[in-house]
């Protein structure tokens, strides 16, 4: 049976750190070439490449990150076990790393995230940013996951992998006294001021194509990209707000906002993007993807 030499992983590991082999070397007091030698024993030994030329430095390969991630957990172990002297305690930890668009529910991130929520040995680092940031950041494989409300973009050089989570037609909603009638939509909106995502989201691109067609010119008196400030918009009551119910899912369901009218037409759909790769996080299995 082979055995891991945790030397050699104690020398990658603080090459990964230290972002390459002259610092890291400098770090462990030895020669740049010697620590060259003892990656490559450990590269060998694991039969994958861990890191990649990069201009003059080096960048972690899949196999590299993953083989980081049991590194940071196998030392951080064995620091617990100096400073407690009571042994390991807890079984070993596995890291999901997720990136949301900022224009995304944040309760639709929680409804999908929940399975992995309560669980003590699973550790979930959520990052927001723009959508090609975040496909940059899962293209090195810095994430595991991102969720977005838009797929990636296939071509032939594309390995992403497009899951349709969820679609839900979207509504507009606002508070209960904001209309004693019901709204006649679209022509109410000539008169009915209304909060609107940022343009260039297909919800609010599919929107003015809708009012577009009608001739109706709405009172818009906020647009807005994140999806949390438009849900603090409509408790405001003082507009109607377009939204996907899920956004607003607990005031509609205390009474504190109500839906004033459904729009069929225009759909938000929620993706999650993975990377095809070797080695995939198990934990994707945990989280509800349709492919």
């Amino acid at each position: 049976m082979a055995y891991l030499n945790y030397h050699h992983l104690r020398y990658f590991w603080a090459i990964a750190n230290e972002g390459g082999l002259t610092r890291a070397a400098r770090r462990l007091n030895v020669s740049p070439s010697s620590l060259s030698i003892q990656l490559k024993t450990l590269e060998d030994h694991l039969g994958q490449a861990l890191f990649e030329r990069h201009g003059r430095g080096l960048r972690l390969t899949e196999a590299g990150r993953i083989a980081l991630g049991y590194a940071n957990a196998v030392f951080k172990s064995g620091d617990e076990l100096l400073s407690t002297l009571q042994g390991l305690g807890s079984s070993m930890r596995q890291t999901l790393r997720v990136g949301a668009v900022t224009t995304l529910s944040r309760n639709f991130q929680i409804e999908l995230l929940r399975p992995l929520i309560k669980r003590r040995d699973v550790e979930l680092v959520v990052r927001s940013g723009a959508f090609t940031d975040l496909l940059a950041r899962l293209g090195d494989h810095s994430l595991d996951l991102v969720l977005a409300n838009q797929p990636a973009m296939l071509d032939q050089d594309a390995d992403w992998q497009n899951a349709l989570v969820a679609e839900q037609s979207v509504s507009l909603v606002g508070a209960p006294g904001l209309r004693k009638t019901p709204l006649r939509f679209p022509q109410d909106l000539k008169k009915i001021p209304v909060a609107l995502p940022g343009r260039g989201s297909g919800v609010r691109t599919a929107f003015d194509k809708l009012l577009d067609a009608a001739g109706v010119r709405p009172i818009i008196v906020a647009e807005v990209d994140d999806m949390a400030m438009l849900r603090l918009i409509a408790r405001e009551g003082a507009c109607v707000v377009l939204a996907p119910p899920v956004v607003v899912i607990e005031e509609l369901k205390s009474g504190a906002l109500v839906e004033h009218s459904r729009l069929p037409q225009i759909k938000e759909a929620f993706y999650a993007i993975t990377r095809r790769r070797q080695f995939p996080n198990p934990l994707l299995q945990e989280i509800k993807m349709e492919k």
